[in-house]
């Protein structure tokens, strides 16, 4: 448990507004998990909203780091990103994107999650974009949006199913995209 008041909060809300949801964690809630006062919660973030934008740039520079280190163990194959994703999907306390799941949630296209949720989007779509380009991919751009759809579409099966394999089968989606042959071929 981390000891200053800031960062046991901030595991705090994360797990919470993971596990249950940043509606139905409230800062009462939070001030009990965490064993933090209302007074210091207010010093280190001026309104709940604050803490949510920070759990979510958070959870984009962890996520990011880690699919980047899952395609660079694959030799940088763009491919690897549904791998990755399996791998979450397969873990027992998975609850989809943080990203989707704050965008559902705060449902404000105008407020500061909201849009910090987005950037979290346009941040992957860049990385993907770069991926496909290095693997020589003709329109990499247009073929990055295509994985984020597979990418957020297989999150959203995966959740609903209580199943990894969607991350599979997006992967297969996304071989044809490319053109390229399946596994053994």
């Amino acid at each position: 448990m981390p000891t200053h008041a800031r960062e046991r909060l901030v595991a705090a809300a994360e797990k919470l507004f993971y596990s249950e949801g940043i509606h139905a964690v409230g800062v009462d809630r939070l001030l009990s998990e965490s064993g933090v006062g209302r007074a210091s919660f207010y010093r280190h973030f001026p309104s709940k909203d604050d803490l949510v934008v920070e759990i979510i740039e958070g959870y984009d520079r962890r996520w990011r780091a880690a699919l980047e280190e899952a395609v660079q163990a694959q030799e940088g194959d763009p491919l690897a990103v549904f791998d990755a994703l399996g791998k979450q999907f397969a873990a027992p306390d998975f609850r989809g994107c943080a990203s989707i799941n704050a965008m559902v949630e705060v449902a404000d296209p105008e407020s500061r999650a909201y849009q910090v949720a987005v950037r979290h989007k346009h941040s992957v779509i860049a990385f993907l974009a770069g991926l496909l380009k290095e693997a020589g991919v003709d329109g990499h751009a247009a073929m990055a949006e295509r994985f984020m759809m597979l990418m957020d579409g297989a999150t959203v099966t995966a959740l609903r199913e209580g199943d990894p394999a969607p991350a599979g089968n997006s992967k297969e989606i996304a071989r044809e995209l490319l053109g390229w042959p399946a596994d053994g071929a």
